[in-house]
């Protein structure tokens, strides 16, 4: 009970400290990709999003409440976070994306499942991104970002990074690489006159003037709140096999 009170005031915390300061980010807007590629990230992202489901069943089954608890706490990281923007050009902006987190905790999968629930919800309430363009969203934030955000982490670790720096590293990178794929999915749509890399080139250059602290500040908002998780639910870690019994 002590352990699902401290959760509960970590997403309360969460919630005042960057819900109250939200500003309106886009990701990619309502119609303003072409639909056909609209329908291609659909395609692409609907996969995952199964798959994704499937886990969060196998772990809601098999670890219990607490675990339940933990996945709102990384559903609501990823809200706030996300709601989060600078403007950065047109048709999208830059912001954090919190999934990191939820990565390195459960695996990429819940976390598709989560930042879609996530995107939705900010497209049919705070008008940020959009229906239309919901698959592209998905793709680049809850799916590579994810994956990314998982990789590295683990990668880290198999290295013998400290595990401050496995979180950092998954958390920061996933964030950066959300940006990378969001300017080639507008690139590929948008090439303009000078092609497909010039019109990436272009898009990155802008995105990374704003992006590059914010992944910064996202990995190590990150690690305090992992801090605060392995202070404090050492249990369900343990049972997430996060951290050695």
């Amino acid at each position: 009970m002590k352990r699902k009170n401290i959760l509960q005031g970590l997403l309360l915390l969460i919630g005042v400290v960057f819900y109250s300061s939200r500003a309106y980010a886009m990701h990619i807007a309502e119609g303003f990709l072409p639909i056909e590629w609209a329908g291609v990230w659909w395609i692409i992202a609907l996969p995952f999003l199964i798959l994704g489901i499937r886990r969060i069943r196998e772990l809601v089954n098999d670890k219990g409440i607490e675990i339940k608890m933990l996945l709102a706490v990384a559903g609501a990281f990823v809200f706030v976070l996300s709601s989060l923007k600078l403007p950065s050009i047109t048709g999208s902006c830059s912001h954090p994306t919190g999934i990191g987190l939820g990565a390195i905790l459960f695996g990429p999968g819940p976390m598709v499942v989560l930042g879609t629930i996530v995107l939705i919800f900010q497209a049919l309430l705070l008008a940020h991104g959009g229906l239309t363009t919901l698959g592209a969203n998905v793709f680049s934030m809850a799916i590579v970002g994810a994956f990314v955000a998982y990789g590295i982490y683990s990668l880290a670790k198999k290295l013998g990074l400290p595990i401050w720096a496995a979180v950092f590293s998954g958390a920061a990178i996933g964030n950066l690489i959300t940006y990378t794929v969001t300017a080639a999915q507008l690139s590929l749509a948008f090439p303009g006159q000078s092609g497909f890399l010039n019109s990436l080139l272009e898009f990155m250059s802008v995105f990374s003037i704003t992006q590059i602290p914010l992944a910064i500040t996202e990995g190590l908002l990150t690690v305090l709140v992992f801090n605060f998780l392995r202070a404090y639910s050492k249990d369900e870690l343990r049972e997430l096999s996060i951290i050695g019994r």
